[in-house]
């Protein structure tokens, strides 16, 4: 909670800071990998920064906090402090590299405000950003604690056991830790970051969803090699290079879009290659002999662009009480319906939860149709893969 001297301060600057923040950030970033070259190459996501869209995610989420403490004093907004703490968890984030932050952004904000930061506004806001930190702090060391690692200690070398093509620019990885170990138990749902070596020396990281269930004796994940300019750079180097018998070095499981325990309803909801979370969910329901109602939706391109398309069919068709309704921009044999998924006209269970996955516009079109249809927003929880440009739209 913003001290008594701070909220009136806040609540003046925050047209002005929010306002500023696309050109705050974008300096921020500047200042902290002229100072930290390290940073860029081996930690932050190089592609997201070439894009902007790293500086947008950082400008919504300090946005989105600092309209929290003041509409809603009492409250955090833990949804989005718990992806984010996920996110950083998975990097293996420490909580010094917080006050290397402080020092860039800080600076970052006087130059681009100048005098109109005095003494106070820079007080108040000195609270903001540390009100902030200080509890992803504190979630990110739960995290570690319950994975079992010292802070920032996430990584594992494993080596690949199998390489599968799953479609033509998907393939799935099933990986084991080289010296023989079971691997660790995670939440279907999860993800693991993958750092590889690149060829000029940088070791990029990227989270990948496990796409089965726990309790296998190994880990799988499904990557997409992710097209444009900037071309993913882990993407393309794990379709180029990554072969069976080859280690790369993998993080513990993080994230909180995870299944929930219960009988109650189900719906999952996924795009292209946002579905590999709903499998492992899947695969999870199915292996325990679950009964709940499970509603799936799927939208992809094509038949051959839809990875795991059969496994999707069989884990469903093993529920009983599960429903599958596909839909694919272009038509197939495949007996899916053709054009963007609809979830207006499903037949939903009443009190049903629904978890999302997929790109931004899937999500906002199928969050919005569910509360449209009666859906209480706190029972829609998504996924985006990328820097969240949502953030604070759900709290």
């Amino acid at each position: 909670m913003l001290s008594e001297q701070a909220v009136p301060v806040v609540r003046a600057t925050l047209p002005a800071v929010g306002g500023a923040l696309d050109r705050i950030t974008e300096r921020f970033y500047g200042r902290l990998f002229a100072a930290h070259p390290e940073l860029l190459r081996d930690l932050f996501n190089r592609g997201n920064q070439a894009s902007g869209e790293q500086r947008q995610a950082l400008a919504g989420s300090i946005a989105a906090f600092a309209v929290a403490l003041l509409e809603r004093p009492d409250e955090r907004p833990d949804v989005m402090l718990s992806r984010i703490a996920h996110k950083h968890a998975s990097l293996g984030v420490t909580s010094a590299q917080y006050k290397t932050v402080h020092e860039h952004l800080f600076a970052a904000i006087v130059e681009v405000l100048g005098d109109a930061v005095t003494p106070e506004v820079a007080r108040a806001w000195d609270e903001v950003y540390w009100l902030m930190a200080n509890a992803l702090i504190a979630v990110e060391a739960r995290l570690y604690q319950q994975a079992g690692v010292a802070e920032g200690q996430v990584w594992r070398s494993m080596e690949i056991a199998e390489r599968r093509e799953e479609t033509s620019d998907t393939v799935s990885f099933v990986m084991r830790h080289t010296d023989g170990t079971p691997t660790a138990a995670f939440l279907p749902g999860q993800y693991v970051s993958v750092q590889v070596a690149l060829p000029d020396g940088a070791r990029q990281i990227r989270q990948y969803s496990l796409s089965a269930a726990p309790g296998h004796p190994q880990w799988r994940i499904t990557v997409k090699r992710v097209a444009g300019d900037p071309a993913g750079e882990v993407s393309s180097w794990m379709h180029d290079h990554a072969r069976e018998g080859d280690t790369v070095d993998v993080s513990s499981p993080f994230g909180d879009l995870v299944l929930p325990e219960g009988e109650s309803p189900l719906l999952l909801a996924s795009a292209g290659i946002g579905s590999t979370p709903m499998l492992a969910m899947l695969d999870h329901l199915a292996a325990t002999g679950s009964t709940r109602p499970v509603v799936v939706v799927h939208a992809d391109r094509a038949p051959a662009s839809h990875a795991h398309a059969a496994e999707l069919r069989r884990l469903v068709d093993a529920l009983p009480q599960g429903t599958l309704h596909l839909w694919y921009e272009e038509p197939g044999d495949s007996g899916a319906r053709t054009g963007r998924a609809d979830v207006t006209a499903l037949d939903l269970p009443a009190g049903v939860t629904a978890y999302l996955c997929g790109p931004l516009p899937f999500l906002r079109t199928v969050r919005g149709a569910l509360v449209g249809r009666g859906v209480a927003a706190a029972d829609i929880h998504y996924e985006v893969f990328g820097p969240d440009l949502w953030l604070g739209n759900e709290n």
